[in-house]
């Protein structure tokens, strides 16, 4: 005779230490599992473990304790290209420290975590890009690999966002030591 789903269902061995998607979410950083993952995870799930560990390593790198929530040189509201989805989306940006980060939301306080970062002294260019794109209060960033595109509410707003990245990737190229950093704002 063959077996009910609730005989089936109690065979099973539960999972250790059950975690509900939003706890596993929270406490990602602090789950004790160091680099590789619990063997119950099939191997799809173990490539996901290994993907997005990477990614949370590669972030923190990034951002190098860097206290994004105090005194930033830069803040304001962008629309910004996916990287994968090419949509438009409005997001809070912080430069800091040669760091551009984004958020979702505009409240950003110690606990709060970048959506992004992207290190400003690997960036080459920071330039209007209204023919590129055709639209309005538009600017790119370049790397030597990627370009990124940004939309600001005004000129002014975007012409502010381009010099300050403009002058973060001057002070933070391995180039430029800081008796020569001149600070062209001061000077009006």
């Amino acid at each position: 005779m063959k077996p009910t789903r609730e005989e089936k269902i109690g065979k099973r061995k539960p999972f250790p230490s059950f975690l509900s998607h939003l706890d596993f979410v929270n406490n990602w950083n602090s789950l004790s599992f160091k680099s590789e993952p619990p063997m119950s995870l099939s191997d799809s799930m173990a490539s996901l473990w290994r993907a997005a560990t990477a990614l949370t390593q590669t972030q923190s790198t990034q951002m190098d304790g860097v206290e994004f929530w105090s005194n930033p040189e830069r803040t304001g509201w962008l629309m910004k290209q996916g990287e994968h989805i090419k949509t438009w989306r409005r997001r809070w940006f912080i430069l800091k420290q040669g760091k551009l980060f984004w958020f979702k939301d505009s409240t950003v306080t110690r606990v709060c975590k970048p959506r992004g970062v992207i290190p400003v002294a690997s960036c080459l260019t920071v330039k209007g890009a209204e023919d590129v794109l055709h639209k309005q209060y538009a600017f790119e960033l370049s790397t030597r690999n990627d370009t990124m595109y940004f939309i600001a509410d005004s000129e002014k707003e975007k012409e502010d966002w381009i010099n300050s990245i403009g002058r973060s990737i001057v002070q933070h190229s391995r180039s430029v030591t800081d008796s020569e950093i001149v600070d062209y704002d001061s000077k009006r």
